[in-house]
């Protein structure tokens, strides 16, 4: 049997093929590494594009306001109404919802008109989360301004965690001016707004009339019935 006729040495083959063989062996990984993404020095230029575009981090960006408040908590009252002022200027600047809600629960612990008006215009944030901050606050900072402004959140709303956030901080309020707004949640035919009625007038009454949503819009019709008629209910209710 013939001997199969042997390979040409690279050495010895046409400098044209060797050069072929060269581009294949630089161009075709390269052209791979690409596809994969593997190009670090564009990764870089977008990482420095990104920065230069949006600057420092959400996280970034709490840090430095927790440091700031901070600073101006312990400063001068001309200080705190600079700071304030400067945290308005900033809440509207913010794209990021959760950075507006830090600057929101930031602003509750101060005492000036700007911080008022932050707390205030949160209510009417895009976000559904940063209304819900808002309604936390005010449940916090308490008031008759607070029960005005968390019963018309509660009536306005279009997010039921935000309606249910209003009706928890109208029960912690424990302001019996909140009954109006609780005794209108009884009527709301989602189960969960009434449910959470119910806690909130539990909390403003100081009375425990169970779960029943009728008897609580009995209560919340005529609060000032016959105190002795609720006892007795309530004597009842304990029994089973």
């Amino acid at each position: 049997m013939a001997a199969l006729p042997s390979r040409p040495p690279l050495a010895g083959r046409h400098p044209a093929a060797l050069r072929s063989m060269l581009v294949l062996l630089l161009v075709v990984p390269l052209a791979t590494a690409g596809c994969a993404g593997w190009r670090p020095w564009r990764n870089r230029d977008k990482e420095s594009r990104l920065a230069e575009k949006y600057g420092s981090t959400a996280n970034q960006r709490i840090e430095t306001l927790q440091k700031d408040a901070k600073k101006a908590k312990n400063g001068s009252g001309a200080d705190q109404v600079t700071f304030t002022r400067d945290l308005m200027r900033q809440l509207l600047e913010e794209h990021d919802p959760r950075v507006r809600g830090e600057i929101v629960q930031t602003a509750s612990k101060f005492d000036t008109p700007a911080a008022v008006a932050i707390c205030k215009g949160a209510l009417q944030d895009p976000d559904e989360r940063v209304r819900t901050v808002a309604c936390e606050v005010w449940g916090e900072r308490g008031g008759a301004e607070a029960v005005q402004l968390l019963g018309q959140r509660f009536q306005s709303d279009s997010e039921l965690d935000v309606r249910l956030r209003a009706l928890r901080m109208l029960g912690k309020l424990e302001n019996k001016d909140a009954i109006p707004v609780l005794a209108m949640a009884l009527e709301d035919p989602d189960p969960a707004v009434q449910y959470r009625a119910v806690v909130a007038l539990k909390a403003v009454s100081g009375r425990d009339l169970g779960n029943d949503v009728n008897a609580w819009r009995a209560w919340a019709a005529d609060p000032a019935a016959d105190r002795n008629e609720w006892s007795i209910a309530e004597q009842f209710r304990k029994l089973f």
